[in-house]
């Protein structure tokens, strides 16, 4: 086979991979995402649930860097500690290589009863888990295509006169194949994918066992550098957590790379064939990541916070204050295209605050930070700023000519502005005043009650994602998934509501106490949950999707 189609084939099938993987990630994150975030929220302060959850959530979306990004996002919201995300993060590190066992079995013969079943799941599902259910299942299916494709294209690879050379070379040069591994991965930004490529060469013959290991063990510390990467600009303490695991994943890979070069070990107790002997050691090491480094998470959290410290106390709010840029670009006014994309940008930057605003409203609950609450008011001051700055905008952009989808497109993204201004204002008079209340009065929620007020301000943070991507987009899937997600938003609030009032009953004394608390919270976060979702009614209007009017028809006569 030509060299040239020979890597064509390649490239192809590990695209194929990549894009199974996030297709079957996808489908888990939409079906089961806050389930399986309350989970981990839960389990973050427990070692074996922490550890075990973790594992359980990185097979399920099939990638440990996407718990990594959870687990830092609730220490930046105080739902857990720096060392308890920490060991969600050993814990993801051991279920991505478990996954990567499963996948590495011959599940060739599952493939067809997997497209079948998926296919008809996603095409005739009538609910959104039943159709997410397929498109999980369709990507599993995928994968397994793929890695078939890497085999067949991977073949003509042994008859190649420069392979052995290369491979020769690199087998005796461990750390080179380490950092080659490293550098893979990151490029990838998977390290299912990269150990499972890895794996097929060498059932192929086309990498030795020696060059295998250390890729692999290259591909552990490419694994730690994504998470990082992804969080290069967010808070310190989310930096934390994907830093403190880079640390532990990478020198313990590094010191298991020096011992393999320095021991003599007998690998042939993990399997018959190099690929299951690669894949068996993965785990191993994973597991043996997980024993010896949860004991140290605390000191490691320590070491962490005196390194990377919390800049004026919070280190949002000022830093996105002081960095002020604003999007307007007045040059492009006469280009109503140009001009829309420049307030689109503004929203987006302003949707940030927003976020930034909303996000540690259940910490600031237990903690009453007089000063956390201060510089977040001072974000809505910036945020009412901004609102004025893009309603002059469009205002001074709709005196020119403008076609009819432009005119819209700017009715939008100035109904938008109003309602991130509304949102600014519930945050700072509504929610940021029920913190004081709750400080001021020493009061505590429920468990209970707790509870479900972190589940609907999670499932709202999810929601203002969905939105703005809706915003940029205007998929009209996405627009569906939206408005599904206020009903959803709506049936919390009255399960919330009803089981408030059945404690109220029962006497509970944090539930009669914070009564007021409780209800004015999830009738904001229900407000919040609406103006972003009202991003999605003019796409599905002009789409002909959206009844104008929710009243039933009467029946004639």
């Amino acid at each position: 086979m030509d060299t040239t189609l020979l890597f064509l084939h390649l490239a192809g099938a590990v695209t194929l991979l990549l894009l199974a993987v996030r297709m079957a990630r996808t489908g888990v994150e939409r079906a089961y995402g806050p389930g399986m975030e309350r989970a981990l929220r839960y389990a973050g302060g427990n070692w074996p649930k922490a550890i075990a959850f973790g594992a359980g959530a990185a097979m399920l979306l099939q990638s440990s860097t996407a718990v990594g990004i959870l687990a830092a996002g609730f220490a930046v919201s105080g739902l857990v500690e720096v060392s308890g995300a920490l060991i969600l993060l050993l814990g993801a590190d051991l279920g991505s290589a478990l996954i990567v066992r499963i996948l590495a079995f011959d599940l060739a013969w599952l493939t067809p009863f997997l497209l079948l079943i998926g296919g008809g799941m996603f095409l005739k599902g009538q609910t959104r888990r039943a159709r997410q259910g397929g498109r999980i299942l369709i990507g599993i299916a995928l994968v397994l295509v793929s890695l078939q494709m890497i085999a067949a294209a991977t073949l003509p690879l042994r008859e190649s006169e420069a392979l052995p050379a290369i491979v020769s070379y690199l087998k005796d040069e461990y750390l080179l194949s380490f950092l080659l591994g490293a550098l893979f991965t990151w490029l990838l930004h998977s390290s299912i994918a990269s150990i499972l490529l890895v794996a097929t060469l060498a059932a192929q013959g086309s990498v030795p066992l020696e060059l295998g290991i250390a890729l692999v063990l290259g591909a552990n510390l490419g694994a730690g550098l994504i998470a990082v990467g992804l969080t290069r600009n967010a808070m310190p303490i989310a930096r934390r957590v994907p830093i403190g695991n880079l640390i532990f994943r990478g020198l313990g890979a590094f010191i298991a790379l020096v011992v393999f070069g320095a021991v003599d070990f007998p690998v042939e107790l993990a399997g018959d064939d190099p690929a299951s002997q690669i894949v068996i050691l993965h785990v191993t090491f994973n597991v043996a990541l997980v024993v010896l480094c949860a004991p140290f998470t605390g000191l490691m959290s320590r070491i962490l916070a005196a390194w990377i410290p919390e800049a004026n106390g919070t280190g949002e709010p000022t830093d996105l204050l002081s960095s002020r840029v604003s999007a307007l670009d007045r040059s492009v006014l006469d280009t109503p295209r140009l001009a829309l994309a420049s307030a689109t940008r503004e929203l987006l930057r302003v949707s940030e605050i927003v976020e930034v605003m909303l996000r540690p409203v259940m910490e600031l609950y237990e903690t009453g930070d007089k000063d956390r609450v201060k510089e977040l008011r001072r974000l809505d001051q910036e945020v009412n700023k901004a609102h004025a700055e893009i309603k002059l905008y469009l205002a001074e952009l709709n005196r020119n000519s403008m076609s009819g989808d432009d005119a819209r497109r700017s009715m939008v993204l100035a109904n938008f502005a109003i309602n991130l201004e509304h949102v600014g204002d519930i945050i700072s008079k509504s929610l940021l005043k029920l913190v004081g209340e709750m400080r001021d009065k020493h009061l505590a929620f429920s468990d209970e009650g707790w509870r479900e007020l972190t589940d609907q301000h999670t499932q709202v943070m999810q929601n203002i994602q969905l939105a703005l991507n809706v915003l940029v987009s205007g998929d009209r899937d996405s627009a569906r998934e939206l408005l599904q997600e206020k009903v959803r938003m709506r049936e919390l609030e009255m399960r919330s509501q009803k089981r408030h009032l059945r404690r109220l009953q029962g006497g509970t004394v944090e539930s009669i106490e914070t009564s007021e608390v409780h209800l004015e919270t999830i009738r904001a976060l229900k407000q919040i949950n609406s103006l972003f979702s009202s991003l999605a009614y003019p796409i599905l209007s002009e789409s002909g999707e959206l009844l104008e009017s929710r009243l039933a028809e009467a029946e004639a006569g």
